[in-house]
């Protein structure tokens, strides 16, 4: 099956996805911000450079991308019809790192917590950062 878009196109389209700055992430940095929080944007020598640090509670935050980290179960991660082996492999060792970066940031003693793109979306998104500020709260 052939690309709707024109190989020029689609590298356009790629190109403009960011990894910084999404709109999620500005979400959440917003509220924790209004909130009373401080914290630090990708700490370039943390293993996985973190989204958000909370180095006063030892905590990091990551703002996953639903299609791009696999969300199982989640209508927004849909499998390209195109190059769909090479897309799973890439959306696979994407899970693989988050997995191992989670595990050496633990044993670092460091909380991480998770947040999905979806668990954004309007209708999530106030029961969402009030389950994150539940995980200051309760500390």
């Amino acid at each position: 099956m052939s690309d709707v878009h024109s190989v020029a196109t689609r590298s356009y389209n790629m190109s403009r996805i960011r990894s910084k700055d999404t709109k999620p992430e500005l979400i959440v940095r917003q509220f924790l911000h209004k909130n009373g929080f401080r914290y630090r944007l990708h700490v370039k020598n943390m293993i996985g450079k973190p989204d958000i640090v909370l180095p006063k509670y030892k905590s990091v935050i990551f703002i996953h991308g639903c299609f791009w980290h696999g969300h199982e179960g989640c209508k927004y991660y849909v499998v390209p019809k195109t190059r769909t082996a090479w897309w799973l492999q890439k959306i696979h060792l994407n899970k693989v790192n988050d997995d191992k970066v989670r595990g050496l940031l633990s044993k670092q003693g460091w909380k991480i917590i998770n947040i999905w793109e979806c668990q954004l979306k309007k209708n999530l998104r106030e029961t969402t950062l009030n389950c994150l500020l539940n995980e200051f709260v309760d500390n």
